[in-house]
């Protein structure tokens, strides 16, 4: 990471790069696997939300294409990646980012496991049966207890074990989300059969690559940053910046060391209204990074996450997380409500109302809007 010296970049400059790393601002594509995989992969714990990521950072796409890329195309899967938890990713990257982390967060949940009866023995019998049970085709969660057991590994149905399980399996890169059955519920299905695994890779070469799409999609960003982001250590996480030293460009943010991809360009400041994105929940924009204070007011913190991990959705003017928006479905039309966390800046009621119409355009549904202004 050499060169003629850092750039400097202000706060709004970096947010504004950011935004477009996110695809958030600037040219945004039209494919499903195409935003995945520019930003290295979308949190998908939450079904619903993770179809809603795919609304700001594409151009046309509605919740049905989503869910065909998900179901039908396989272009996408979801399976356990960064942090140890669902995320959506494209289907040609599913089987290096298994190997890369899968081992990382197999390896931490094992304490966890034990408590809920998973010893070593269990999961390993429960590996050898899973091709077996799952080669028949998508089968939900309780079914796939339900088939262990009559393999003659029993786990509890009931609590957190099953889970657990379908996770360590995922990590070991036997399984992955099928398609949705009704209500969103999730299917698995054996990763190979899915989707493949590709081609392997050199660890080295995986550590790099996830440096290369992490900076794609939140540069410029610091080596603790693609730690928090991917769970991978601190240590791995500055090696992999190393290993890609070459193809980065620093940037200086009072004081602070950023690194981008040399190819991504330096966006100008903005004219005219003021860009405004309504973000549903957990969405990437609010989890890319260690920490949000350069988007998110750390009087409001509270008001995006009160605890229990969950993150509700962001309203966005111009970088800054501006408020939280709720949304209410009655008689086939969804009537949202914007809650500013103050008087929202002048221009905003316009790019409100075009989030709000594009919103109800992606569910097929016909919206209302109203500005909470208590």
């Amino acid at each position: 990471m050499t060169g003629a010296g850092p750039a400097r970049r202000s706060e709004d400059q970096v947010r504004r790069d950011r935004l477009r790393a996110q695809l958030l601002a600037g040219r945004r594509p039209r494919r499903v696997r195409e935003v995945v995989a520019a930003l290295g992969g979308l949190q998908a714990q939450d079904t619903p939300a993770s179809r809603l990521a795919l609304r700001p950072r594409s151009g046309g796409l509605d919740e049905a294409a989503v869910r065909r890329a998900c179901n039908q195309d396989r272009s996408v899967v979801r399976l356990w990646a960064m942090r140890g938890t669902l995320h959506l990713v494209a289907a040609e990257d599913a089987g290096w980012l298994v190997a890369l982390l899968g081992p990382v967060f197999a390896a931490a949940g094992r304490r966890r496991r034990l408590q809920l009866g998973l010893d070593d023995g269990v999961c390993r019998r429960a590996m050898a049966a899973l091709p077996e049970v799952l080669a028949g085709g998508p089968l939900s969660r309780a079914e796939l207890v339900g088939r262990l057991a009559a393999e003659g590994v029993r786990i509890d149905p009931r609590g957190q074990a099953p889970a657990h399980l379908v996770a360590f399996a995922a990590l070991s890169g036997l399984l992955c989300r099928g398609p949705d059955l009704d209500g969103d519920e999730a299917s698995y299905v054996l990763l190979e059969d899915w989707v493949g695994v590709g081609p392997s890779r050199d660890p080295e070469d995986a550590l790099a690559e996830l440096a290369r799409r992490y900076l794609g999609g939140h540069g410029p960003a610091a080596p603790e940053d693609l730690a928090a982001w991917s769970g991978v250590p601190a240590g791995r996480a500055r090696r992999a910046f190393q290993l890609v030293a070459g193809e980065l460009r620093e940037v200086d943010l009072a004081g602070r060391r950023l690194w981008a991809l040399a190819g991504a360009p330096a966006t100008r400041a903005r004219s005219g209204r003021p860009l405004v994105r309504l973000l549903g929940r957990f969405d990437d924009y609010l989890l890319g990074w260690r920490d949000r204070e350069l988007i998110l007011d750390p009087r409001f913190a509270r008001r995006i996450q009160a605890g229990g991990g969950w993150i509700h959705p962001a309203v966005v003017v111009d970088g800054r997380v501006a408020g939280t928006w709720r949304a209410r479905r009655a008689a086939g039309r969804l009537d949202l409500t914007v809650e500013p966390f103050g008087r929202l800046p002048a221009g905003t009621r316009p790019g409100l109302e075009a989030e709000a119409a594009d919103l109800g355009r992606f569910l097929g549904l016909e919206t209302t809007l109203d500005v909470d202004r208590r």
